[in-house]
């Protein structure tokens, strides 16, 4: 397993700097991801050093007390800069800071933390546009673990090949890596209390955050959906499937999906429109946010990876998806990360740049890798052109193998051994 020795506390965080510059620009920087994903511990060590600000959390229960007593008495009674922790415990006070930052146009002087998206909480509606930067953080990547570089997004895109040191080569080799997930609470743990973690991680966004942040009859029902999709992390979207298993209606498993991305544990990836053929599948695809939680709430060891073909296929690609969501969470350039797939062409994620150039990613469990691996990739190469600046079918093999024009080979771990140590 890749380990670092230091405390979860100490492990630097890469999107720290981005919170910084963001913080000299923008009149509110709100700071949104997963519960346990380090949000907290960051923004008290930035208010601490680099940003001096007063630090309220609002899971404190007196705080949190005095602040829907009186939203605006509240944040007018803080100085100049102010971190408020976990701020959907209150939504009022968005419509506070609003006002507050109405009448005091300079920057940096709130930043917020949430563990569930803001823009798309009921209960405010986005109370902020125009006056707040949104960031996203997520759990540890591989990179911060292993004191690595994190940089393969980012070497792409300036038409670098990645590399990788001391490669392993099988897919057991990367179980437990996957099986340890990001979260700074969690990674270290052993399997059986690592599970334990995530089953009681689960049950209380279950009996807390969704109450407090959706309008929802039966919550027990989103834990039972979540571990339903747990099983089939990695697939496309089936609406009318998944009420079919769940015993719930289409139109409410929608509305649940849509409260559990709201809250971080799942993503929704929506399909990449290039317009290239009428048989194009619109299909979304959906991911748990991180493959600890996803192995947890399967029950899923070691040995099922090296064994089950389905399941290495399933926790491969989530592993590759989320590590790239969190890379992108802090990369040179701004990023969107989609799916693509034509009849039997597909391409697990492509990540595309505002300039429309893109990077195309299939994931394989395997050690060994095929030409009809790049089926997809060479699809999209051969359409559009230039626009595709690399394909790379990342697989569980020690080299780096060139199949063609732009497209590549690599191993999995040059995802986070790529780049600056």
């Amino acid at each position: 397993m890749v380990e670092s020795s230091r405390s979860p506390a100490l492990v630097p965080r890469r999107i720290a700097s981005t919170i910084v510059e963001a913080m000299a620009e923008a009149r509110v920087v709100a700071l949104l991801g997963p519960r346990q994903a380090g949000k907290s511990t960051l923004a008290w060590m930035l208010a601490a050093g680099p940003l001096p600000a007063e630090y309220i959390t609002l899971d404190d229960e007196r705080a949190r007390a005095l602040a829907a007593e009186d939203p605006q008495g509240f944040i007018d009674g803080f100085g100049r800069r102010t971190v408020i922790d976990e701020i959907q415990r209150v939504p009022e006070l968005l419509l506070a800071i609003k006002a507050r930052v109405d009448r005091d146009w300079s920057p940096g002087q709130f930043l917020i933390t949430g563990s569930a998206n803001l823009r798309r909480l009921p209960t405010v509606a986005d109370a902020l546009p125009g006056r707040v930067d949104y960031l996203t953080m997520w759990p540890f990547t591989q990179g911060e673990i292993a004191e690595e570089g994190d940089g393969f997004l980012d070497r792409l895109f300036a038409g670098e090949l990645p590399t990788s040191r001391a490669t392993p080569a099988g897919r057991g080799e990367y179980a437990e890596i996957m099986l340890a997930g990001g979260y700074p609470e969690a990674y270290r743990r052993s399997p059986s209390a690592r599970r334990r973690f995530f089953e009681s991680y689960v049950d209380s966004i279950i009996d807390r955050d969704i109450p407090e942040t959706s309008r929802v009859h039966d919550p027990a029902s989103l834990g039972s959906l979540l571990r339903l999709l747990a099983a089939r992390s990695g697939s496309l979207v089936r609406y009318d499937a998944l009420a079919r298993e769940s015993g719930l209606d289409g139109k409410t498993v929608k509305s649940h999906i849509a409260v559990l991305e709201r809250l971080f544990l799942v993503r929704v990836r929506r399909p990449w429109h290039v317009n290239l053929s009428p048989r194009q599948v619109k299909t979304p695809k959906l991911y748990l946010t991180d493959p600890g939680m996803l192995a947890a709430l399967l029950g899923a060891n070691t040995r099922r990876v090296s064994r089950d073909d389905a399941f290495a296929g399933a926790i491969f690609e989530t592993f590759v998806a989320t590590e790239l969501e969190r890379q992108v969470s802090f990369a040179r350039d701004p990023l969107s990360l989609w799916h693509f797939r034509q009849e039997e062409r597909e391409v697990d994620v492509i990540a595309e740049r505002a300039s429309g150039e893109i990077v195309g990613i299939e994931v394989k469990a395997g050690s060994t890798v095929r030409p009809r691996d790049f089926k997809g990739l060479a699809h999209l190469r051969d359409r559009i052109g230039a626009r595709l600046l690399a394909g790379v079918v990342l697989y569980a093999g020690e080299q780096a193998l060139p199949f063609g024009e732009r497209l590549w080979a690599l191993p999995l771990n040059s995802l986070w051994t790529s780049g600056p140590e």
